[in-house]
């Protein structure tokens, strides 16, 4: 009687096989992977630095003095930290320049939110010829830069009798911020479906009511983002209180800073502690409303 044996392919080299033949397709090299980890970690500490450095600079600057900035390395900590520089700034003005600018961009950003509110809602909710037309002017908004149009501005708060006013800073402000918030809750507005619109027809609610009770709740991580964004721009803005403004009385923490250079003249820390006092402001909104201007960024992601 003969045996037949029949020769099999153990289980591990058929994988071994699949892998070094058919799997060799998605198969990334160790020292290819590691290489790659290297470099966007090399790249992202790099990043990291950029923005840390400036900032350590300019924190531990704020807390030096005279003498010990021109002579102890840039970077150094400081040996006897001092906030004298800090009560210089704050008795030459700081308050009131800060309480300006509090004022300008609260009002700014009100007003923005409330016009972009009410055109996105025009814009989605009467989806005709003359409500797309309307659409496209707000987008040409965009195509526009201030330096562009700051005498026609100029001229218009003039004639306003505006000038040198708070005013006269929030109104072109609030106009400049009303192009990107009305893109932005326009993209939002049209993801919210139309059968809630129609579900408050049914129940006899005006426009005003449905802007009220569902446009608005609906839309507050957008209004959230849109408010950040446009505080910003406001609080940082530069040109229109540089124009529109001359009383010292009326100026805001940007164009502040720039009288602190020369009040100061060559008084580094002292105009370091300047920016560093008008920087917290903006940090502490930051802190407080983080959860909300995160849920209005990833809010569209998850639609």
């Amino acid at each position: 009687m003969t045996t037949t044996t029949s020769r099999t392919t153990p289980p591990s080299r058929v994988v071994l096989g699949q892998a070094a033949g058919g799997g060799r397709r998605g198969w990334t090299h160790p020292a290819t992977r590691t290489a790659r980890h290297v470099v966007v970690g090399a790249s992202s500490l790099f990043w990291t630095a950029l923005v840390v450095v400036p900032l350590y600079w300019i924190v531990i600057t704020s807390l030096r003095d005279q003498a010990d900035f021109f002579t102890t390395s840039p970077l150094t900590p400081p040996s006897d930290p001092t906030l004298d520089n800090y009560g210089l700034v704050w008795s030459s003005g700081f308050p009131t320049y800060l309480l300006n600018s509090v004022i300008v961009t609260v009002a700014a950003v009100a007003l923005t939110l409330a016009a972009a509110l009410m055109a996105s809602y025009v814009v989605v909710r009467f989806n005709s010829r003359s409500s797309r037309w309307f659409f496209r002017l707000f987008l040409l908004g965009l195509a526009i830069p201030l330096q562009a149009v700051i005498i026609p501005v100029y001229l218009l708060i003039i004639e306003l009798h505006l000038y040198d006013s708070l005013l006269a800073i929030v109104l072109p402000s609030a106009a400049f911020a009303i192009p990107v918030a009305v893109l932005v809750l326009v993209g939002f507005l049209r993801d919210v479906p139309r059968s809630l619109y129609e579900a408050m027809d049914i129940d006899g609610a005006g426009e005003w009511r449905i802007l009220w009770s569902l446009v608005l709740p609906l839309t507050r991580p957008a209004l959230t983002t849109v408010a950040v964004y446009s505080g910003l721009q406001v609080w940082n803005g530069f040109l229109f209180p540089l124009i529109l403004t001359q009383n010292p009385d009326r100026a805001v923490l940007p164009l502040a800073l720039t009288a602190f250079r020369g009040q100061f003249g060559i008084n580094v820390p002292a105009t370091m502690a300047a920016v560093v006092l008008s920087t917290l402001p903006v940090l502490a909104l930051f802190m407080i409303g983080r959860r909300q201007l995160v849920a209005g960024l990833t809010a569209g992601f998850t639609k």
